[in-house]
């Protein structure tokens, strides 16, 4: 089936991770450097595109008028042990991949395309882990990162001292989903996890932030068929 809008594909040769990364960037159709874009930023990007349909759901929505100009941005990773050590809060590598998309990612994308220049135009997107790393990532840089979309993701005592450390949320927008059926979740570290009270938790704290925060809990588990049917209401309700 052929797109509406283009994919290109794009490498930054990353002094912070010391790889070359990967940016599969897709724009919509009729895409024109004479418009300003909002940026969605996908951490696990293969997936999205490939399991969560991000490509189809932009066709759609902006066929449909139902979100403003967006640009989707997908980073990927190597294996499931590359990606806990870059999204996990304990990871080895999560300081240097934060410090790759705040000091390169961003100034990439604002050299290379169309956006908005302030945090409220870039959205961090994640699933899991990837969500948890959107989450910490924008309470520490929300001047640079201005919205999250979080599904699922992971949360421990740590990920909630960091984020009720932070004095003011009140420039963040958060979409956080949870499914009622992730009480058992098997995570990379071999063990088996409870993720719906650690984030029902973080809901009641959240929703009595001085923030723009949607919360729905889903009837599903901990996988891409809950988040890909959740998508579709997450895009609307950051970019719409």
């Amino acid at each position: 089936m052929g797109r509406d809008g283009t994919m290109q594909e794009y490498s930054i040769n990353s002094q912070y991770l010391n790889e070359e990364m990967t940016l599969n960037v897709y724009t919509p159709k009729n895409f024109s450097p004479l418009y300003k874009y909002h940026f969605c930023i996908m951490q696990d990007g293969n997936d999205y595109f490939q399991m969560g349909r991000a490509a189809t759901l932009s066709d759609q929505l902006h066929a449909d008028k139902e979100i403003e100009n967006t640009i989707f941005i997908g980073i990927h990773y190597h294996d499931k042990f590359d990606r806990r050590d870059k999204y996990h809060p304990d990871g080895k590598r999560q300081g240097d991949y934060v410090n790759f998309l705040v000091r390169e990612v961003v100034p990439f994308l604002d050299e290379e395309l169309p956006g908005f220049y302030m945090g409220n135009g870039r959205t961090l997107v994640g699933d899991s882990l990837a969500g948890t790393l959107a989450l910490m990532t924008a309470t520490r840089f929300p001047n640079v990162f201005g919205n999250v979309i979080m599904q699922s993701p992971y949360v421990d005592p740590h990920v909630m001292e960091v984020v009720k450390t932070v004095r003011d949320l009140s420039s963040l927008s958060i979409y956080h989903t949870i499914g009622n059926k992730e009480t058992s979740v098997n995570t990379t570290d071999g063990a088996t996890k409870d993720f719906l009270k650690p984030n029902l938790n973080l809901k009641e704290y959240l929703s009595h932030q001085p923030l723009s925060y949607v919360f729905h809990e889903l009837d599903g588990d901990h996988t891409w068929k809950s988040w890909q049917q959740d998508l579709k209401r997450a895009l609307q309700t950051i970019f719409g």
